[in-house]
């Protein structure tokens, strides 16, 4: 059996994931579609959304 941690991660915890800012994580859900979740005031996000957001290249800065 597969066992999968499939929970959602704060702001907090997603910004320590990526090393980012919590002002980068805004900007990346406006301008380039992170993958995000509102629930009431929060953020929430699914590490295997960001992990394949990531691996697509949608988190490249622009040159």
């Amino acid at each position: 059996m597969i066992e999968i941690e499939d929970r959602y991660y704060s702001m907090p915890e997603i910004c320590k994931y990526l090393g980012i800012s919590r002002d980068t994580a805004l900007r990346w859900i406006a301008t380039k579609n992170m993958p995000a979740h509102k629930i009431g005031r929060d953020w929430k996000f699914k590490i295997s959304e960001i992990d394949k957001w990531v691996n697509s290249g949608n988190a490249e800065e622009n040159k």
